[in-house]
């Protein structure tokens, strides 16, 4: 019997099972690694073409997004929900090297290819069997180093919240969706400091101007809506 699900997989694109990337991981790393041990670049060329595809047209083209979501989450249920966009870089490079892995091979620099392919079949399989996602940490550095400049996150307009700021509050810029973002408003329900959420769903127009990268993004702004502190990413 199908478990319930509360993202729909096709629909719900900027949000994702946090499992469907670690499966992802799996069978690329797999198939990376075959292609280092048994010489083949056709599998690099293949599985950075199926990364692309995916990464252009959609997860109805991604094989390993239409196994996950058809034949494994069916049975195992919804895992936890997270910010698609971190794992989406995590592809796009892994489609770079790979496809640059096959190039390179057939360019007559096998061992660069192979070095490529190895890099790509290490880390994946890291990622896989750890859920520590290179591409990943990547992307939320790359978000945090944008989130801490003072033209996006040193203050926010008490007027974009729908009400006046009075003492320290905490702002979450959320999805309704996302499951880390329901684990920050219970750790925040305890303080004593009220917390305003911006759904970046129904307010897009303030996640582009406050250069929201990922959700959830946490802060605490003072009364005339200074931050003062950076919880999250």
């Amino acid at each position: 019997m199908s478990a319930q699900r509360s993202a729909d997989p096709w629909r719900d694109t900027d949000v994702i099972d946090a499992r469907a990337p670690r499966f992802n991981q799996a069978v690329v790393g797999i198939v990376a690694l075959a292609g280092v041990v048994l010489g083949w670049p056709v599998l690099w060329a293949l599985m950075g073409l199926q990364l692309l595809l995916g990464l252009t047209l959609g997860r109805r083209f991604c094989l390993t997004c239409v196994a996950y979501f058809t034949l494994i989450q069916p049975r195992l249920g919804e895992g936890e929900l997270e910010d698609s966009r971190p794992p989406r870089l995590a592809n796009m490079m892994g489609a770079a090297f790979l496809l640059g892995a096959g190039a390179a091979w057939w360019l007559g620099a096998p061992v660069v290819g192979t070095v490529l392919g190895a890099i790509v079949a290490a880390l994946a399989l890291l990622a896989a069997v750890s859920g520590f996602c290179t591409g990943c940490e990547i992307y939320r550095l790359g978000a945090r180093l944008r989130g801490i400049s003072p033209q996006r996150h040193g203050r926010i307009e008490p007027a974009d919240l729908g009400a006046p700021l009075s003492g320290r509050t905490f702002v979450e810029f959320t999805h309704p969706l996302c499951g880390e973002c329901r684990t920050w408003e219970q750790r925040l329900a305890g303080e004593p400091d009220p917390l305003v959420k911006v759904d970046v769903r129904e307010r897009p127009d303030l996640a582009r101007k406050y250069g929201i990268a990922v959700v959830p993004t946490v802060l605490a702004v003072g009364p005339d809506g200074t931050v003062v502190a950076r919880l999250a990413p």
